[in-house]
């Protein structure tokens, strides 16, 4: 075999000798008043032909569509430097456009003299002319060759001055050779979804459908909202907006979450999309990034949620637990969330202003005379949190905030992309704002209000944030979900209304447009919990070689999360908590709370005993109905985590004894 492989490198070395020399004549009579540098570089882009690559030349810049995508190269003097690399690249934007594909597909390059250059200035990156070639051939494949013959046919009428230039004929590998013909474009964006669905779920979520490209390159003259149903691409439309901002600011760009495992998911995703302008995109947890943020102005942070949860059981034995509170919901747990979402949320420091604040999703009405035991419970807890010198979460979102407003001079970030922004809390949402401003396309807020997994809420004028005019964009499409997986999870929240950010009252089960009709529902209900593992162990493993990249189990609570952590280990079936998943593909299941999967995709979900979310009876107390509604709400985000395949596990019979 040794031998064999020799002969074929041998081979092969010999044909792209061959190939570069033929390369180097064809350069030389058709540019032959090119400087011996340009020659150098048109040659090796010329040997790209050969490797189904296509070249397009003008004056000073080449535009390059291949399998690792469309390049812009700047390989002489009469492009007008940066400047002019950057108007090309903008103009070969703009053609692709009507494609439907991402500003973020078209990258500029410039060619410089030297060895071993590799590096970014702005959006351009700079190669040596003697690794041009090299780099741009080992690429990551992103374009099929029917897509890369479909772009280059469109960018060849659609720019004018540029030559169609390839590797002579008789130096080409006959089964490399281009076909001709022009490539109908419903096909093309028709062959571009169907890839995306067939490659790793990683890939899919990073698929910006054609039909999202304008959103991702509109001008918007103030903050701006994307919000729709799950499933219609939110998320791919605002890491595409941050890759093009990056590319069209010379400033940084906060992506923002309020889970903190997300950000690394979506750093990874850009880093594959947009490399050029990766390191200049920080995703980031809101609340792990105000502790830097403050850190960095010299205020001291002391966060210890154990400390500060201590505070508040103490709080709540002395003051909460024999009061009038305890009445309405016995549970301290209602009123730690009305404290945390509700008063520190909202950043209130005064009774009077709680006592006429509307509490928005939450259920239990509340009269002055319960508000003020609701507010000597908040002090409570506020006096013996300072007892111990210890902030909560929502000091430090506070903390930054009366920060972000003092400083003057330029903002620290040229935008700022909020994703799952129904999550945040009134306190959190002003401080985002704080740092861009109402400054044209400075701030845009992604999120829907159906998929809340946490009490409490705000509308966007509460903040002082005014969405006017078009700035305010609802997506309808649907490109994850098939009618069957829609329907199952529309099924436990259709009867309950929400209200989203933007204060208006939305029904349940609301109306989309589906493109994906493949997805399938199986339901299994087995008479005990034993009965119920085995069918889930022996689903997981009936699936095809290489699914469990694609797969997650996804649990209610860390409790259940625990109970499944063991199963699988015991059933030797590979496992990746959510919280270490970093968006790279593992041949493992992702396993993880329903919160915890915000924000992702997969093809497979399996949501075992999934109906223990859910209640066969009415809860009796308003505080219990909230509860259930947010369960709901959970559940419901889980299940549109599905593509391919929804499993849902119920137990029928009665619970097991506990041991």
């Amino acid at each position: 075999m040794g031998a064999g492989l020799s002969q074929e490198a041998r081979r092969q070395e010999r044909l792209l000798r061959e190939q570069w020399e033929a390369a180097r004549r064809q350069v030389r009579e058709r540019r032959g008043t090119a400087g011996e540098g340009e020659r150098r570089v048109l040659a090796q882009l010329l040997v790209l032909t050969a490797r189904g690559w296509r070249l397009l030349v003008g004056r000073g810049d080449v535009v390059l569509v291949g399998p690792g995508g469309v390049f812009v190269v700047g390989v002489g003097d009469g492009g007008g430097g940066a400047a002019g690399l950057l108007a090309a690249t903008r103009v070969t934007e703009s053609a692709v456009a009507a494609l439907g594909m991402s500003p973020v597909a078209v990258q500029p390059v410039m060619v410089a003299a030297g060895q071993g250059l590799d590096h970014g200035h702005g959006r351009i990156r700079v190669l040596g002319e003697q690794e041009a070639g090299r780099v741009l051939l080992a690429q990551p494949r992103r374009l099929r060759a029917e897509s890369v013959r479909a772009i280059a046919d469109h960018l060849e009428r659609a720019l004018p001055g540029r030559e169609a230039v390839a590797l002579e004929e008789r130096t080409r590998p006959p089964d490399q050779r281009d076909h001709d013909g022009l490539f109908d474009l419903d096909g093309l964006r028709d062959a571009a979804l169907e890839g995306a669905r067939r490659a790793p779920i990683e890939q899919w979520m990073t698929f910006l459908h054609p039909d999202q490209v304008a959103l991702v390159r509109r001008n918007w003259s103030g903050p701006a909202r994307i919000s729709g149903p799950a499933g219609t691409g939110k998320t791919v439309v605002a890491l595409h907006r941050a890759a093009h901002l990056a590319r069209r600011t010379t400033g940084r760009i906060l992506y923002v979450t309020f889970a903190n495992n997300l950000p690394r998911v979506q750093s990874t995703f850009l880093r594959t999309m947009a490399p050029a302008v990766a390191d200049r995109v920080d995703f980031r947890s809101l609340h792990s990034w105000a502790q830097e943020f403050l850190q960095e102005r010299g205020v001291p942070v002391r966060l210890n949620g154990d400390k500060a949860e201590t505070a508040f059981s103490r709080a709540w034995t002395h003051v909460g637990r024999e009061s009038l509170l305890a009445r309405i919901d016995p549970g301290p747990g209602y009123w730690h969330e009305e404290i945390d979402h509700v008063i520190k949320g909202r950043g209130l420091t005064r009774f009077e202003d709680y006592a006429v604040v509307p509490r928005r999703r939450r259920r239990a009405g509340l009269h002055r005379t319960q508000r003020q035991a609701v507010w000597e419970l908040y002090e409570e807890y506020e006096a013996r949190r300072h007892e111990r010198g210890v902030h909560d979460f929502n000091d430090v979102l506070s903390m930054a905030l009366t920060q972000a407003s003092q400083e003057g001079g330029p903002a620290p970030y040229a935008a700022v992309v909020v994703d799952e922004v129904q999550d945040l809390t009134l306190v959190g949402v002003r401080l985002l704002h704080a740092l861009v401003g109402d400054a044209p396309n400075g701030l845009l807020l992604v999120g829907d209000g159906q998929q809340t997994v946490y009490p409490g809420g705000f509308r966007l004028t509460d903040a002082g944030i005014d969405i006017r005019g078009d700035r305010g964009q609802v997506l309808r499409t649907n490109y994850r979900n098939s009618r069957q997986i829609l329907d199952a999870a529309l099924a436990v929240v259709a009867d309950d209304v929400f209200e989203d950010i933007d204060g208006v009252p939305t029904p349940g089960r609301r109306d989309v447009d589906l493109t994906y009709h493949d997805g399938d529902v199986v339901r299994v209900a087995e008479p005990t919990a034993d009965a119920h593992d085995r069918e889930l162990v022996g689903a997981l493993r009936a699936l095809p070689d290489g699914a469990l990249a694609d797969t997650a189990l996804l649990c209610p609570s860390r409790r259940a999360l625990g109970h499944y952590q063991r199963l699988l280990a015991r059933a030797e079936i590979p496992v990746r908590p959510l919280e270490q998943y970093d968006g790279n593909p593992v041949d493992a299941v992702k396993l993880g709370t329903y919160p915890r999967a915000k924000g992702l995709e997969f093809k497979n979900v399996f949501l075992p005993r999934y109906d223990t979310a859910l209640t066969d009876t009415a809860p009796e107390t308003d505080t219990a109905r909230e509860r259930a509604e947010l369960m709901r709400s959970r559940l419901f985000v889980a299940m549109t985590r599905a593509r391919d395949l929804l499993w849902l596990g119920s137990v029928t019979g009665p619970p097991a004894p506990r041991r």
